[in-house]
C-alpha cells in the first residue's frame, strides 16, 4: 500500500503511453498525474474510477477547431461546441481566428480570451492572425499568450471579409512578408494552402458553363489547386524560415508535394482531418451543400495517400476542422453549391472514428493516440503537460470501450450544429467514450457533468 492519498485513481485500466499499453492504476493529485502505479496497489483516494476492461488514452487535443464566438451565436457557441468536445473525448482544442471581427490584434485576442474562459468546457488554446503584417499586432498576440498563427492564401470569401480581415494573403510579396514576422515570433504557422489564381481559373471556367451542382465545388478546387500553393508556400519559406504547419491537407499531389520538402529539411508538419480519412466526392454529390468542405472531399486514391502519409509520419496529426453552420444556411444553398457556405461540424467523430481505424487494422492504438494528441501537443508547445500519460502531466483522459460501438445519431449529438451532420449520421464506429476526464475531473460520462468555465487557457509553454 501507498502512503499517499490522492485525489483520484482510475483503477484496473490498460493505460496507452508512450512507452506502450500496460494494466496499470492513474493516480491523480490536483489536477496532475501523480503517479502510474500496479494493477491493484492499496491506495487512498478521494474518488476511485473502475477502468476494469477499458483503455485510458490521453485526452484528445484537437488542433484546427472552429466556433467563431462572439460572432455568430446561432451556428454554435463556446458552451455548446466545448460540450460537444467534451462528449467526443476532446480534452484541449484550439481555436481558430475567423470571428467578427478577426482575431487579428492583441484587444480581440483579450477578448475572446476572456470569453472562452468563462464558458469552455474543456481547455483551449487561441490563433492570431497574422496577416495586418504589423510587428505590434504579432508581438501582442504572441505576449497574450497565442498558441500559433493562421494564415490563408486565398480570398477571404464572399460577403464574409471582416471575419478574414489579416487572415488572408493570396499574393506572395505580402504572404512572403507575415512568414518573416512569424518566424521572428518563433511560434508555429498553420496555413489553409490552396492557390488563389489557379481556383479563380477553375472557377471562372465552371461558371460559364452555368453549372452549380455538387460536384463543381470539387473541380474548382482540383489537387493541384492545393499542390501549387503548398509548393509556393515552403519555397517562400526557404528564405523566411517559419515554423510551418498545412492544415487538412487532402490529395496525393499535396502528400507528396510536402514530403518532398520534408525530405529536404524544410521545418514543416502537416495535418488531415476525418473527413477526409472516411468520406470521398461520392458524398459532396450524394449530400451537397451538408458535405462543402474547403479543401474538398478528393477520391478513393487521394484517401488511401492519406493513410499512407499518416503512417509514415508525412502527416503526424489528424484534426477535426469542426465549422458549423446552421441547417438554414445549409438549406438555401442545397440547389446552387456555389452559394453554401464550407464546413461541417465532426468534434464529436475524432475519437470514435480513430478507434474504428484502430479497430479495422488501420492503426494502432498509440498511432491513433499520438495522431490525435501527442503529435499535436508536440508540435504547438504543450508537450509533455498534454498529450500524454505520464507523471507530471495533466490528468486529462478519454476512457474508451473498444469492445463497444459509437452510432451517431445527429439528433443527439451536442453540437449545435447538429442537424447539419448529415455526413456521419447513422454510421457506426467500433469503439465507445466512456469518459472524458479534465484535470482529474469527470466532464463527461455519458452525458455533461462539467461546468463551464472549468476549461483553462494554454499558452505554449
Amino acid at each position: 500500500m501507498t502512503n499517499d492519498v490522492y485525489d483520484v485513481v482510475i483503477r484496473g485500466g490498460t493505460v496507452v503511453t508512450e512507452d506502450g499499453v500496460q494494466l496499470a492504476d492513474v493516480a491523480v493529485t490536483s489536477g496532475r498525474i501523480a503517479a502510474l502505479l500496479t494493477p491493484g496497489t492499496e491506495t487512498a483516494a478521494s474518488e476511485v474510477i473502475e477502468a476494469s476492461g477499458l483503455h485510458v488514452l490521453p485526452g484528445a487535443v484537437d488542433i484546427h477547431f472552429h466556433v467563431r464566438a462572439p460572432a455568430y451565436p446561432e451556428r454554435g457557441t463556446v458552451s455548446s461546441e466545448t460540450k460537444a468536445a467534451a462528449a467526443g473525448g476532446v480534452t484541449t482544442l484550439f481555436e481558430m481566428p475567423i470571428s467578427k471581427p478577426c482575431c487579428a490584434t492583441p484587444e480581440v485576442f483579450r477578448n475572446r480570451r476572456d470569453l472562452f474562459a468563462d464558458q469552455a468546457y474543456v481547455d483551449f488554446a487561441l490563433y492570431g492572425a497574422p496577416g495586418t503584417l504589423d510587428p505590434i499586432n504579432v508581438a501582442g498576440m504572441v505576449e497574450e499568450g497565442a498558441i500559433g498563427f493562421k494564415i490563408f492564401m486565398t480570398e477571404a470569401p464572399k460577403g464574409r471579409d471582416d471575419e478574414f480581415i489579416g487572415l488572408c494573403l493570396p499574393q506572395e510579396g505580402p504572404l512572403l512578408e507575415a512568414l518573416h514576422l512569424v518566424a521572428d515570433s518563433g511560434l508555429v504557422t498553420s496555413v489553409h494552402a490552396e492557390s488563389s489564381p489557379l481556383l479563380q481559373y477553375f472557377t471562372d471556367k465552371l461558371l460559364k458553363t452555368g453549372r452549380n451542382d455538387p460536384s463543381t465545388h470539387g473541380e474548382s478546387r482540383p489537387p493541384v489547386v492545393e499542390a501549387l500553393a503548398i509548393a509556393k508556400l515552403l519555397t517562400l519559406n526557404q528564405q523566411a524560415g517559419a515554423s510551418l504547419h498545412v492544415a487538412h491537407v487532402t490529395s496525393r499531389m499535396a502528400v507528396d508535394t510536402i514530403r518532398m520538402f520534408q525530405e529536404q529539411g524544410m521545418n514543416v508538419t502537416a495535418e488531415t482531418c476525418p473527413q477526409y480519412l472516411l468520406f470521398t466526392e461520392a458524398e459532396l454529390a450524394k449530400f451537397g451543400s451538408y458535405a462543402k468542405i474547403n479543401p474538398p472531399l478528393r477520391t478513393m486514391d487521394d484517401q488511401e495517400a492519406l493513410w499512407d502519409a499518416l503512417k509514415d509520419g508525412t502527416l503526424s496529426s489528424v484534426a477535426t476542422d469542426h465549422s458549423p453552420f446552421t441547417v438554414e444556411e445549409k438549406e438555401k444553398a442545397r440547389t446552387d453549391i456555389w452559394a453554401a457556405p464550407p464546413g461541417a461540424p465532426g468534434i464529436e467523430e475524432l475519437v470514435p472514428g480513430m478507434l474504428n481505424a484502430v479497430a479495422n487494422g488501420r492503426l494502432s492504438i498509440q498511432q491513433a493516440v499520438a495522431l490525435m494528441s501527442t503529435n499535436g501537443a508536440k508540435r504547438f508547445g504543450l508537450y509533455p503537460r498534454k498529450g500524454v500519460i505520464a507523471v507530471g502531466a495533466d490528468a486529462d483522459f478519454a476512457v474508451v470501450d473498444l469492445n463497444s460501438e459509437t452510432v451517431i445519431r445527429k439528433e443527439e449529438l451536442y453540437t449545435q450544429a447538429r442537424l447539419g451532420d448529415h455526413l456521419y449520421d447513422g454510421m457506426t464506429f467500433q469503439g465507445k467514450i466512456d469518459r472524458t476526464i479534465l484535470a482529474g475531473r469527470t466532464i463527461f460520462d455519458g452525458k455533461i457533468v462539467g461546468q463551464p468555465g472549468q476549461g483553462k487557457f494554454l499558452p505554449p509553454s
